[in-house]
C-alpha cells in the first residue's frame, strides 16, 4: 500500500472521528442531568439550591474529589462510591420507615412478599421524575425528605468528627474533620444528593435513568438496559471483524524475516557527537529517576492505607498526608516522570535527526527544565494545601486540588504546564525544521513525528475547557480528552513513531516499511481510539448513543494490541541482529516489554472492562486499577524508560555499559508489576464484581465487604509485587546515577574515538 493512500486515510479517519466526538459532545451538553434551581419538599420547604449543589461539587473537589471514593464510578477505590452509597442509605431509611408504620417490624424481618411490595413502591417513589423544567424546581415527597435529612446528618458525622463513626472513617481512610465547616458540609451533601438523584431518576419519556441505570442495585430498580447487553454483543463482533481484517493485512504486507547481510556492520550512531542542547537533557533523567522513586514511595503509602486505615505501620500519617494526597501524588508523579522522559527524548532526537543546533537551544532546554521543576513542586504543594482545607473554594480551583483524577493540579499549574508544552513544541520545531524542509526518504516519517509532537503539546489544552463550576458530565467529557486522547491516543502515536525512527537511524529498519507501518498503525489507533473515548462516559449522565459509539469503537482499540506479539518478536530479532546491536539490548528489551504490556494491560485487561455490560458492574472496582497499572506503567512507563536508556546510550556512546543493574531493573520491574496485578488487584476486582452482580455496587465498595478477612489478605499480598518492583526501580536509579559517577561505565576501553 503506497503512502499517499495511507495519508488520505489518516486525514479522513481523523476528520470523521473528531466530528463524531464533537457532535456527541454537544449532545452530552444538551442532555446532561439538570441541576434544579431549588430542591423542595411537597410542603414548599427549600432543601437545596442550584448554587449549593455547585458549591458542594467544589467542596468535594477541594477534599480530593475523585481521590476520595468515587462519584458515578470515577475516582479512587478505597472509600465508597458516594452516589451508590447515598442511594442505598436513602432506600434503607424509606423502607424502614414504611415497614415500621405499616407492619410494626424492621424491613429485614418482613416476609418476602411484603418486602417485594415495599420495594416496588420505593422504585416508583425514587424513579419518578418530579423535576419541572419550566420552573427549575425539584419536588420531593415527605418520606424522601426525611431520608435525605437522615443522610445529610450521617455524612456530616462521617466527614466531620462523629466519634461513633471513627472505625468507619478508618476503613475509608478519611481523617476526622476532613471538612471543618458546617456550611461546606451542607453544600457537599447537596452535591451528593444531586449526583445520586441523577442515578435513580428516569429521563423524561424513558425507563432509563440519567446515568443509564447505573449503579447496579436491584432494590431501587437499577438493572442493565437492553442496550447495554445489545451493544456488548456488537462490540465483541467488531473486535472479531477488526482482528480478522488486521490479520489479513499483516499476512499480506508484513515480513519478520531480517536479512542480516543488509544490516550495517558497525553502529551508525557510533560517530554521533551530542550537541550542547542534547547534553543538557541529561539532568531531565536525574529528575525522572528521582520522581520514579518518589512515586513508588507514595504508592506504598497509598496501598498501605487500604489495610491500616489512616496509619502507616502505626504512624498517624493521615494528619500530614491523608490518603487523598498520597494517591493524588502517586498518580501525578507518574504522569510527570513519564512526560518528562518523553519530552527529554524529543529534545535529544530533534537535533540528532536534523544535525542542526539552533542558537540558544541549550538555554531553551534549561529554561524548560526549571519550569517543569516549578510546576511539579508548586502543584504538589497546592494540592496539599487544598486537601488540608487551607484555601477557599476559588483559590483551591486555581492553585490547589481540582479533584479530577489525572488532572488534579490547580488551574494555574495547568496553564503553566500547557505553556511548558508550547515551549517544548517551539524547541522541537526549530531544531527539526532543516530536516522537515529537506526532501529525503525520511521526510514523511518526520512529518508524522511532527504531527504527534503538535498533538501532545496542544491536546493537553483540553484540560482547560471546563471551569470551576462546570457541570460534572461536561467536565468528565473534557477530562477524558486529556486522559484518553492525550495519554492513550497521541502518546501512543508518538511512541510508535519514535521507536520506528530510532530503528531506522540504527539501520535496522527500512525507511519505506517503517513509514508505511507507522502510518497504518496511526490510522488503526485513531480509528478506534478517538470515538472510543466514549467508553469512559457510558454512565456519566450521557445519552444512550454514547454507549453504542463507545462500545463499537473501543472494541477496535483492542485490535492492534492483539498483534503486539508480532511487534515483540520483531524487536527481539532486531536486538540479536548484529554484534553491535547488543549494546542496545536493554533499551530494546524495555521496548519489547511495551509490546507485552500493550497486549496484556491495554488489550486483555482493557477489554475486560470496556464492554458496556462488563463496565456496568465493574466501574469503580479494582478491575479498573488493574488495567490502569498495567497500561500506564507497563506501556507508557516502560516506553519512557526505554527512550531514556536510548538517550543515555547516545550520551555515553563511546563506552561500554556495565548492565547488571539494568538486568535486575528490567526483570524486577516487569515481574513485580505482574505479581502486583495477579496476587492482589485481579482477585480483589473479580470478587468485587461478583458482589456487584449479586447485591449491588454499594455492597462491592462497602466496608463490610472490603474489610473482610479474604479481602484484607489479598490487599496484604500486594506487598510481594510492590517489593520486587521497588527493588527494580532502585536498581534502575543506581544505574542511571552510575553513568555520571562512573560505576555503570567500563572506561577501560573506548568503543569509538572522540
Amino acid at each position: 500500500m503506497n503512502t499517499k493512500t495511507l495519508w488520505i486515510g489518516l486525514v479522513l479517519v481523523t476528520l470523521f472521528s473528531f466530528s463524531v466526538l464533537l457532535f456527541f459532545g454537544k449532545e452530552i451538553y444538551r442532555l446532561k442531568p439538570p441541576i434544579p434551581e431549588k430542591v423542595v419538599s411537597d410542603k414548599g420547604e427549600v432543601l437545596f439550591t442550584a448554587q449549593e449543589i455547585k458549591d458542594g461539587q467544589n467542596v468535594w473537589q477541594s477534599i480530593g474529589g475523585q481521590q476520595v471514593g468515587t462519584v458515578w464510578g470515577h475516582g479512587a477505590y478505597l472509600a465508597p462510591d458516594w452516589s451508590a452509597d447515598w442511594l442505598h442509605r436513602e432506600s434503607l431509611t424509606i423502607l424502614g420507615a414504611w415497614s415500621q408504620s405499616e407492619f410494626g417490624l424492621p424491613f429485614d424481618n418482613l416476609a418476602p412478599e411484603k418486602k417485594a411490595m415495599l420495594e416496588v413502591r420505593l422504585q416508583e417513589t425514587l424513579r419518578t421524575n418530579t423535576y419541572d423544567p419550566k420552573t427549575g424546581v425539584l419536588t420531593l415527597s415527605a418520606d424522601r425528605v426525611s431520608a435525605v435529612k437522615n443522610n445529610t446528618d450521617w455524612y456530616a458525622g462521617l466527614f466531620m468528627d462523629d466519634p461513633s463513626l471513627a472505625n468507619l472513617r478508618e476503613a475509608y481512610s478519611i481523617p476526622a474533620n476532613t471538612i471543618r465547616e458546617k456550611g461546606r458540609m451542607d453544600a457537599m451533601n447537596a452535591f451528593f444528593f444531586w449526583a445520586s438523584w441523577a442515578c435513580v431518576t428516569e429521563r423524561p419519556g424513558s425507563e432509563l435513568t440519567y446515568t443509564s441505570n447505573w449503579p447496579p442495585d436491584q432494590v431501587i430498580g437499577n438493572k442493565p438496559s437492553a442496550g447495554v447487553v445489545l451493544w456488548t454483543g456488537f462490540s465483541v463482533i467488531m473486535l472479531l471483524v477488526g482482528v480478522g481484517l488486521l490479520a489479513y493485512y499483516n499476512a499480506r504486507n508484513r515480513s519478520d524475516v531480517i536479512d542480516k547481510s543488509l544490516l550495517p556492520q558497525d553502529d551508525p550512531l557510533g560517530g554521533l557527537n551530542p550537541t550542547p542542547s542534547m547534553k543538557a537533557v541529561l539532568k531531565y533523567y536525574w529528575v525522572v529517576v528521582g520522581l520514579i522513586l518518589l512515586q513508588i514511595l507514595t504508592g506504598v503509602i497509598t496501598a498501605h492505607f487500604g489495610v491500616e486505615g489512616n496509619s502507616f505501620y502505626g504512624l498517624g500519617l493521615d494528619r500530614i498526608m491523608p490518603y487523598s494526597i498520597a494517591r493524588t501524588w502517586h498518580i501525578q508523579l507518574a504522569l510527570f516522570w513519564i512526560a518528562t522522559a518523553w519530552l527529554a527524548a524529543g529534545l535529544y532526537i530533534a537535533p540528532a535527526v536534523s544535525g542542526h543546533e539552533p542558537k540558544f537551544q541549550r538555554f531553551g532546554v534549561n529554561l524548560l527544565f526549571f519550569a517543569l521543576l516549578v510546576i511539579v513542586l508548586g502543584s504538589m504543594a497546592g494540592e496539599w494545601m487544598g486537601v488540608m482545607q487551607k484555601l477557599g473554594l476559588v483559590k483551591n480551583f486555581w492553585f490547589g486540588h481540582q479533584g479530577y483524577e489525572y488532572v488534579d493540579l490547580g488551574r494555574f499549574w495547568q496553564i503553566f504546564l500547557f505553556a511548558g508544552f508550547i515551549i517544548w513544541l517551539f524547541l522541537m520545531f526549530r531544531a527539526l525544521w532543516p530536516a522537515l524542509i529537506k526532501k529525503s526518504e525520511s521526510r514523511e516519517l518526520l512529518i508524522l513525528f511532527s504531527i504527534a509532537t503538535v498533538a501532545i503539546a496542544l491536546f493537553y489544552g483540553a484540560g482547560l475547557m471546563w471551569g470551576r463550576q462546570t457541570h460534572l458530565s461536561i467536565a468528565e467529557y473534557w477530562r477524558w480528552w486529556v486522559v484518553h486522547l492525550w495519554v492513550e491516543g497521541f502518546f501512543e502515536v508518538f511512541a510508535t513513531v519514535v521507536a520506528a525512527f530510532l530503528f531506522v537511524r540504527m539501520g535496522l529498519l527500512n525507511i519505506k516499511y517503517a513509514t508505511t507501518g507507522v502510518l497504518f498503525a496511526t490510522i488503526v489507533y485513531l480509528a478506534g481510539g478517538v470515538i472510543g473515548t466514549f467508553h469512559h462516559l457510558y454512565f456519566a449522565g450521557t445519552p444512550t448513543a454514547v454507549i453504542a459509539l463507545g462500545a463499537t469503537f473501543s472494541a477496535l482499540e483492542v485490535v492492534p494490541l492483539v498483534f503486539m506479539g508480532f511487534e515483540a518478536y520483531h524487536n527481539l530479532q532486531l536486538s540479536r541482529a548484529t554484534a553491535w546491536v547488543k549494546a542496545y539490548r536493554w533499551p530494546i528489551y524495555f521496548i519489547i516489554s511495551v509490546s507485552f504490556w500493550n497486549l496484556v494491560g491495554a488489550g486483555l485487561f482493557g477489554f475486560l472492562i470496556n464492554p458496556p455490560i462488563a463496565l456496568y458492574y465493574m466501574q469503580g472496582l479494582n478491575t479498573t486499577p488493574l488495567h490502569g497499572h498495567a497500561a500506564l506503567f507497563g506501556v507508557f512507563g516502560m516506553l519512557a524508560i526505554g527512550l531514556m536508556l536510548f538517550v543515555l546510550k547516545g550520551l555515553t556512546i563511546k563506552y561500554r555499559w556495565k548492565t547488571r543493574m539494568l538486568s535486575i531493573a528490567f526483570w524486577s520491574m516487569n515481574g513485580g508489576l505482574m505479581l502486583m496485578l495477579l496476587l492482589s488487584l485481579l482477585p480483589v476486582g473479580v470478587l468485587q464484581t461478583v458482589a456487584s452482580i449479586r447485591v449491588g455496587m454499594w455492597y462491592a465498595r462497602s466496608a463490610d465487604f472490603m474489610q473482610g478477612d479474604t479481602m484484607e489478605t489479598l490487599r496484604w499480598l500486594r506487598i510481594i509485587g510492590d517489593t520486587v518492583f521497588a527493588v527494580g526501580s532502585v536498581a534502575l536509579a543506581w544505574f542511571v546515577v552510575g553513568l555520571k559517577t562512573g560505576w555503570s561505565i567500563d572506561r577501560s576501553q573506548k568503543l569509538y574515538k572522540d
